[in-house]
């Protein structure tokens, strides 16, 4: 039976609907429990944005979930049908937290389109990873979706392979230019900056001043997130100076717990009323030395991780900016997928937004 034309109405753009709406007809059918997880709200939330969609024609409900309409005519010879069968590789710098949901997306989106995927992971700052996308071209692999080190020498022989690849190539969450005109090589990153700006702006909404900043410094993201931060209380006309500005080392760095506590030190000596840590394990670190000298979480100190892997694990629970992990491996698999149907396309270079999940950790500035 044909699927129903759908309404008018159409969820707008940008908003949850509008991704739940994304993230079904990528998957084909969702489970609500998953989606409430993944937007971090209630079940009873998405149940009533998916009756919505589904009223207007745009998804089916199921059994504990929702599914995407199946189209009249599809017979098989579209583009998934052409990809149907083809290998892709991909290379993550760890299979641990964040990564594994990249390539749940990646897996996902692969599996929908009739494709096959090799996994390979590397580890952070490899000095060179050239032999592991080497491994993955000996796989079968017609096209690599990559999150290469992209800095030092590592990075330089990493912008030389890419810029002779003998395969289409799509980054995640690494963007780069290669060969003489610098020409740019087709991504899909988070918008960390903007995660950044909307911890700031969440906590301005509660009458906090003065926002400090603690950020781990090998994270390849952290400038971008120091950056949002920085841009969004100067856009606010808020100071970041003289309030915490703190950089962690390495969790087993001899130095860490005392950049830790430092945090607290520095928000009790600058009149810091919140903030953004990045990551989890840092933040949870944060709000233990300031439990440990009897502050109050949010009522002396708010908190924003940046992060959200074992944010809910915390207690208070932390709020947290969510990066888009599996929109991240889904999209990326998306555009390889289209670059491989049509090799003359043009470059696309995709910015994903964040999620920010407010929860027990942040609260109103305290009254002076």
């Amino acid at each position: 039976m044909d699927a129903p034309e759908p309404d008018h109405w159409q969820p707008s753009p940008g908003s949850r609907q509008a991704e739940i709406l994304e993230t079904v007809l990528h998957r084909g059918t969702v489970r609500v429990a998953e989606l409430a997880e993944e937007f971090g709200v209630q079940p009873v939330t998405v149940r009533r944005d998916v009756a919505a969609l589904s009223e207007a024609g745009l998804v089916r409900r199921v059994h504990g979930g929702v599914s995407a309409l199946t189209k009249a005519g599809s017979n098989g010879s579209g583009p998934a049908a052409r990809l149907a069968g083809k290998r892709v590789g991909t290379l993550v710098p760890s299979l641990e937290f964040y990564w594994p949901d990249v390539v749940r997306g990646v897996e996902e989106e692969a599996g929908r389109l009739g494709m096959q995927m090799t996994l390979r992971g590397s580890v952070y700052h490899a000095a060179d990873e050239r032999g592991d996308v080497q491994r993955l071209l000996d796989s079968g692999a017609g096209g690599l979706l990559l999150a290469p080190t992209v800095r030092g020498s590592a990075g330089e022989l990493i912008r030389e392979w890419l810029a002779d690849s003998p395969v289409p190539v799509v980054l995640m969450e690494r963007t780069a230019h290669v060969g003489s005109m610098r020409r740019p090589v087709e991504s899909v990153v988070t918008d960390h900056a903007g995660g950044a700006a909307m911890a700031v702006h969440h906590l301005a909404s509660l009458g906090h001043r003065r926002i400090g900043v603690a950020l781990n410094k090998n994270s390849p993201h952290v400038d971008q997130i120091h950056q949002g931060w920085r841009s969004a209380c100067q856009d606010l006309g808020l100071t970041t100076t003289g309030v915490a500005d703190v950089v962690f080392p390495e969790p087993h760095d001899p130095e860490f717990n005392r950049r830790v506590d430092s945090v607290v030190d520095t928000a009790l000596e600058t009149g810091t009323t919140a903030v953004i840590v990045h990551s989890d394990q840092e933040a949870v670190r944060v709000m233990q030395s300031a439990e440990e000298r009897d502050l109050s979480i949010p009522g002396d100190l708010s908190i924003v991780s940046y992060d959200d892997q074992v944010a809910t694990l915390a207690t208070p629970a932390l709020s947290a900016v969510r990066p888009p992990r599996r929109s991240i491996g889904r999209t990326a698999m998306g555009l390889l997928a289209a670059r491989i149907a049509e090799p003359d396309r043009a470059v696309h270079r995709v910015q994903v937004s964040p999620h920010l999940i407010v929860r027990g950790s942040s609260g109103p500035a305290p009254e002076n």
